[in-house]
């Protein structure tokens, strides 16, 4: 009995030191480029998926690079925030945060709407809510883990 406990032991033990817990993914990667080169990156993939002509693809690096410009600045302004001590929000602040996010949603889905045909926009609207869902259960994922930690 004692050597069916210790097998057990050892293999939980193995199993969860063998798990990868970084959960940055190929952000992690992303952070060091310049916001043209990841702009340049998205083109390229939505050009293998949607098989985008080269107008259309000078058109999205545009907007693709003011949204990283855009990112980019963001994360300096919340880290500099961060780094000042500031760190809740007020619910007006959180409030004009989401809604200037989705505003910024709503055009870029019409920006899209206008340089796409309706073939690749329809591509372009189910990779989109893909890249949501996949968004949303890595945060699922954090959450558990802040949890197990607290113990």
């Amino acid at each position: 009995m004692k050597k069916l406990i210790m097998a057990i032991l050892i293999m939980a033990g193995i199993s969860a030191t063998a798990q990868n817990h970084s959960m940055k993914g190929e952000r992690g990667n992303m952070k060091d480029l310049t916001p043209e080169q990841i702009a340049t990156l998205q083109t390229k993939k939505m050009t293998l998926v949607l098989d985008l002509n080269e107008s259309q693809q000078a058109k999205i690096k545009t907007i693709l690079t003011e949204d990283a410009t855009a990112r980019k600045e963001k994360m300096a302004e919340r880290k500099a925030n961060k780094e000042d001590g500031k760190k809740v929000l007020t619910a007006d602040e959180k409030y004009a945060m989401q809604n200037e996010r989705l505003d910024h949603q709503i055009a870029r889905k019409a920006e899209m709407k206008s340089i796409l045909n309706t073939d690749q926009y329809e591509k372009w609207v189910k990779m989109d809510s893909r890249k949501k869902m996949r968004g949303k259960g890595k945060n699922r994922g954090d959450k558990k883990e802040k949890r197990s930690s607290r113990k």
